[in-house]
């Protein structure tokens, strides 16, 4: 592959690892990545959680344009990469996923029992 980035071949989501270099639709790195958001029950990419100067980003899934071996690509210039939410803790988002399965749970019964 010949060009001005050589980020090696694209790559699944699952695939990703930890520390793989992050840019922007303009070609600037803005970091590293930390961790991939996935929703492992129903194989579904949520996005990327990104380490960088500012600290921890999620950037949503509709946002990643490109994952290869070596370098992710965003759909976003890295300027508006600090704009991004800070993501939650994985342990937050277990304990709302709990908390909808226990509804959904209680709502069933209901419906059930009635």
């Amino acid at each position: 592959m010949s060009g001005e980035h050589d980020d090696g071949v694209a790559v699944s989501y699952k695939a990703l690892r930890r520390g793989t270099r992050v840019r922007g639709s303009d070609g600037a790195e803005v970091g590293k990545v930390h961790r991939v958001q996935d929703n492992v029950r129903e194989n579904i990419f949520d996005g990327i959680v990104v380490e960088t100067r500012a600290g921890k980003r999620f950037v949503d899934a509709p946002e990643v344009a490109h994952i290869a071996e070596r370098a992710v690509t965003l759909t976003i210039p890295a300027a508006d990469v600090a704009a991004l939410p800070v993501p939650r803790s994985r342990l937050a988002q277990r304990m709302e996923q709990a908390r909808v399965v226990r509804r959904a749970r209680r709502a069933a019964r209901d419906i059930r029992d009635r």
